[in-house]
């Protein structure tokens, strides 16, 4: 993050048939890795331009393509021109093409100039090495404007960019717009890296140079002459050759490389290219630059983003990537995590992620009540907290992802209908919650239900009831809250507790025959109210002869005394005596009968 790189990665899909004035040369497209290129193309004049021959240009040429087995295709630009106001539709091979980019110049109110562009990347990748000839390039102005001054031609070339595992790891920029002379124009190149100036190469298609006028034409870099000799000698740049073939006879176009190792040094971001011509009409269309660099390039990507409701912390998975690069990201490149632009967490990354790798983590980020929906959470990729980085990479617009949050919220509590339990001292009573659960729409998961002493601990998770069935109102709560699974976050019920005075219901007869009713002394509201009660069984000669409480219930046998065993006592009457055990409760008393 010490160099800051504006990289526009440009996907235009509407062709500008208006024409308008010449077009500043600009970045295209930068690629980076073990790259390099190479360009083919041919003239359409028979000749040279000039006043003394005849006017005659083509609507066809070829040209051969020959890579070797380890070079792979990564993409390849077509570029085409002519005199004229344009011809924008021509055909490569057998596939028609339009372009999604043009380009023109006008010299005089008399003469303009075109130039189109086209990514056949697709088309080249599938063909691959042979023959390619483009045809249909017909709408060539050749009147006498043109063929008078000599400046009737047209052509084309294709830039192929190729990946080799034998090659260094170099970062290529396309540039391209429609910039001329004669007299002078000044080109800056932004968006350079040199790390390293070995085997720096420029290279430039051009139109309409001539091998027969070199006044005063020179062709400079960073005020140093760049010559090739002795196909472009360093007083005639553009003279209708090829540097790749080695061919002189591409009239009125030019396919040149330069070597720059000597003009431009460790550390540049740019350069400055001069053209200068006294008379020779020259149209730069393509410059490509080569040079070895070695250098990440941070980007990352938001993977899932976790929430629970109610919460305002998020489990966020994410992951560092280090793509279109010459170098690995070393470990502990930090990494800065904000919500609103407010600094909410920091990581760093834990290994040394190489080139086309990436590293994915999860860490866990809280965002302060305060910062209201939604929420922007951006994640920065070498960025310490304070918007600083500590690597050098090669681009630095790519080192951000965002995302728009919405915090899951339940709505408020929905009250239910209030529970009743009979008071057992202390305005304590035992509840079954779960019956509140009965109110609920089937339509929720019931048995998801989790119950809390409050709506805090329901919120946080903290202390639910391990036997809502059994619940005793201690410690003066009165309001219990529950929730229930729902979509896409959990429903909230509330329900009150409310304490009466109310006695057991004593029966007076039971039957222990074993048909299923009435098969023991079950004396209604004391089992789930009064849980330390004690209930004595006397027979007609006043002996006690059951004792039993919460747990062990009177079914018509004896448990204590001399009659104690499986068997059932007889028929007749008995008497009972119940302590509730609770604060101011009186013994209750009385009589049974029993018969089977």
């Amino acid at each position: 993050m010490k160099h800051k790189l504006n990289i526009p990665f440009f996907s235009i899909s509407v062709m500008l048939i208006n024409l308008l004035a010449a077009q500043d040369i600009s970045l295209f497209n930068q690629l980076n890795g073990r790259l390099d290129y190479t360009a083919i193309g041919n003239t359409l004049n028979t000749s040279e331009n000039n006043s003394a021959v005849d006017c005659v240009i083509n609507t066809a040429s070829s040209a051969n393509l020959n890579l070797s087995t380890t070079q792979t295709i990564e993409a390849a630009y077509l570029y085409w021109a002519g005199s004229g106001s344009g011809d924008f539709n021509v055909t490569l091979n057998t596939t028609e093409i339009t372009p999604s980019r043009t380009f023109a110049y006008s010299l005089d109110s008399s003469r303009e100039f075109f130039a189109a562009f086209a990514d056949v990347t697709t088309l080249i990748q599938t063909e691959g090495n042979g023959l390619y000839t483009l045809s249909n390039l017909e709408q060539i102005n050749i009147s006498s404007d043109y063929c008078s001054t000599g400046t009737n031609f047209a052509g084309w070339a294709i830039t192929i960019i190729y990946s080799d595992p034998n090659l260094p790891l170099n970062q290529l920029n396309v540039y391209d717009g429609l910039e001329s002379v004669p007299s002078n124009i000044t080109i800056q190149l932004d968006n350079l890296n040199v790390m390293d100036t070995n085997g720096a190469r420029i290279g430039f298609i051009a139109w309409e140079g001539d091998a027969g006028l070199a006044v005063n034409e020179v062709l400079q870099m960073n005020g140093i002459t760049l010559s090739n000799p002795p196909l472009n000698p360093a007083n005639n740049a553009f003279n209708g050759t090829n540097s790749f073939t080695n061919d002189s006879n591409l009239y009125n176009m030019d396919i040149d490389v330069y070597p720059i190792e000597n003009t431009i040094n460790v550390g540049d971001s740019s350069a400055i290219i001069q053209l200068s011509s006294g008379q020779d009409l020259v149209m730069v269309n393509n410059i490509i630059t080569v040079l070895n660099s070695q250098l990440p390039d941070a980007s990352v990507v938001i993977d899932t983003i976790e929430q629970s409701c109610n919460s305002r912390e998020l489990t966020v998975e994410y992951s560092v990537e280090n793509l279109n690069s010459t170098h690995f990201l070393p470990a502990n490149t930090p990494i800065s995590f904000y919500a609103n632009a407010v600094l909410v967490a920091q990581a760093q990354t834990l290994n040394d992620i190489p080139i086309n790798e990436t590293e994915s983590n999860t860490i866990s980020v809280t965002v302060d009540p305060s910062l209201l929906d939604p929420v922007n959470l951006t994640i920065v990729v070498d960025d310490d907290g304070t918007g600083a980085g500590i690597i050098t990479e090669i681009s630095e617009t790519n080192n951000t992802a965002n995302t728009s949050i919405e915090f899951l919220e339940s709505p408020d509590p929905t009250p239910l209908t209030p529970l009743i339990g009979c008071n057992f001292g202390n305005n304590e009573a035992v509840f079954n919650l779960r019956n509140a659960l009965n109110e609920i729409d089937s339509s929720f998961d019931l048995e998801t239900a989790i119950f809390y002493q409050s709506l805090e601990d329901l919120i946080d998770d903290l202390g639910a009831l391990i036997d809502p069935s059994q619940y005793i109102n201690s410690n003066g709560v009165d309001t219990i809250y529950f929730r229930v699974d729902a979509n896409p976050c959990y429903e909230i019920f509330s329900v009150n507790l409310e304490v009466n005075e109310c006695d057991p219901n004593i029966p007076q007869g039971f039957s222990p025959n074993g048909d299923g009713f009435n098969d023991w002394f079950n004396i209604d509201g004391l089992y789930d109210v009064f849980l330390q009660h004690e209930l004595l069984i006397f027979n007609r000669l006043g002996a006690i002869i059951f004792k039993g409480n919460n747990d062990l219930k009177w079914d018509g046998k004896a448990n204590y005394g001399p009659l104690k065993g499986d068997n059932l006592l007889p028929v007749g009457t008995y008497f009972y005596v119940l302590y509730l055990n609770v604060q101011n409760a009186k013994p209750r008393s009385g009589w049974v009968y029993m018969n089977y």
